[in-house]
């Protein structure tokens, strides 16, 4: 297969799940080109667990060095009181045993920037915000707000919880009566958070910074509904701010939450305020919910956050790697592949979200589950660990990484399906270049 063979698609969005397929398809040959409505990145972003669903893929890219470098090995997390006593710690450690890799935090500024060199510059174009989409039986046009238009085969939505592209779709699709009431709905959230990035600490004035395995901790408020999560390296976000006078307000109201660092020190979240440049905070809502409505036409969404984003753009990868032709019915039956792949993950990354949410949160039920939670025996909390990793995906037109450790994970076809062009394609090479 030709690269003239291949659809040639139009991501929009530069985050993490855009980028990842940026990446992907700069290894594949598949023609693209990224189109980003913030006209440059700042540095936000929370911080990343990332460990067997997404190290495997890095090491199929030549990355891994580079993310493990910038990473810091952890083996628990820990969650404290509003009277900073501590909850039973939660132990990560089965997770190496089960995959043959394990949990390393990074700052995801850090990750951004190492993803962001992976696509060629001029493929990434800043300050390109989609007005309108277009499709005709054998392409696919995007209207950006100054002017430009750009042709392809195939738009891939990677623009976040507010998707400019998932409206225009989906304003298509509720004119003709065919959008489900569940996708009109408003985005529900539970959360409104500040979130930003500390100064480079010094060691010597907090020693936590010294210690090998990344100290990973959460605090609870119980009287006051302000819950704290901070790190050894940053505090951080990605989405939209509100402005600076509703940030500074809640910096104000949560700057006498206590937090535990292990010096004999007391601290609260205004030491670490004061530690950080005002326009790295940002005030963000954490929206929940999962979309009946993937795809439309020439267009396909991907989910917002980080692994899961990252895991839609390998499965989409995979499957526009292998797509035989550019007709609107091959594009629409990979994209139904693609959601019949995605949407069990997702969902399953969904209700584990909402379990965590419910945990944090004040009342009784939550108190409850907080403390199933924290006293489960170690037998069921295996267990638990063992599900959250069976989804590692890898990339069928790279090189196979063998799988390690004793959970066997779960078949990915999009993966297979480019396994086999992929090694087809090697054994035409090898024959070209060696006849009989």
């Amino acid at each position: 297969m030709s690269t003239n063979d291949k659809p040639t698609v139009l991501i929009v969005g530069a985050g993490l799940g855009g980028l990842m397929m940026g990446a992907l398809f700069e290894k594949s040959g598949v023609p693209y080109t990224i189109f980003e409505r913030a006209v440059a990145v700042k540095p936000l972003g929370s911080v990343m667990s990332i460990g067997p669903t997404l190290l495997p893929i890095f090491q199929q890219m030549g990355i891994y060095d580079d993310i493990l470098a910038a990473g810091k090995y952890i083996t628990h997390t820990e969650t404290y009181k509003e009277n900073l006593e501590r909850y039973r710690a939660a132990d990560y450690r089965p997770i190496e045993e089960f995959t043959g890799y394990g949990q390393y935090i990074i700052d995801r500024p850090t990750y951004y920037n190492i993803m962001l060199k992976q696509v060629p510059a001029h493929k990434i174009h800043f300050g390109k915000r989609v007005t309108d989409i277009i499709e005709t039986d054998d392409k696919v046009t995007i209207h950006l707000s100054d002017g430009e238009t750009h042709e392809g085969d195939i738009v891939v939505g990677a623009d976040g919880a507010y998707s400019s592209v998932r409206e225009r779709i989906y304003e298509q699709l509720k004119a003709k009566g065919k959008l489900p009431m569940a996708d009109q709905e408003e985005l529900p959230f539970s959360f409104i958070c500040l979130v930003g990035q500390t100064e480079i600490l010094d060691p010597e004035e907090f020693p936590i910074i010294k210690e090998p395995t990344c100290k990973f901790r959460g605090f609870l408020g119980k009287d006051i509904p302000f819950t704290a999560a901070m790190e050894k390296k940053a505090q951080s976000g990605e989405t939209a701010e509100w402005g600076a006078y509703p940030t500074q307000t809640m910096i104000d109201e949560t700057r006498h939450f206590p937090i535990q660092l292990d010096d004999g020190k007391k601290r609260t979240m205004g030491d670490l305020y004061d530690l950080t440049p005002k326009d790295l905070i940002s005030k963000i809502m954490l929206e929940e919910k999962v979309f009946k409505t993937w795809h439309h036409g020439r267009v396909v969404l991907m989910g917002d956050g980080a692994v899961t984003a990252m895991h839609d753009a390998i499965a989409l990868a995979n499957l526009i790697y292998a797509q035989p032709t550019k007709t609107l019915g091959d594009i629409t039956k990979i994209f139904e592949e693609y959601q019949e792949e995605r949407f069990p993950a997702v969902m399953e990354s969904f209700e584990n979200s909402k379990v965590m949410s419910k945990a944090a949160a004040r009342g009784i039920a939550g108190a409850i589950l907080l403390f199933v939670m924290t006293h489960m025996p170690f037998w069921l909390w295996r267990l638990a660990l063992k599900k959250t990793v069976r989804f590692r995906p890898q990339v069928g037109f790279l090189p196979n990484i063998p799988l390690m450790g004793s959970v066997i994970p779960v078949i990915s076809p999009s993966e297979q399906k480019a396994r086999a062009l992929f090694e087809k394609q090697q054994q035409a090479g090898m024959v070209a270049r060696f006849p009989l």
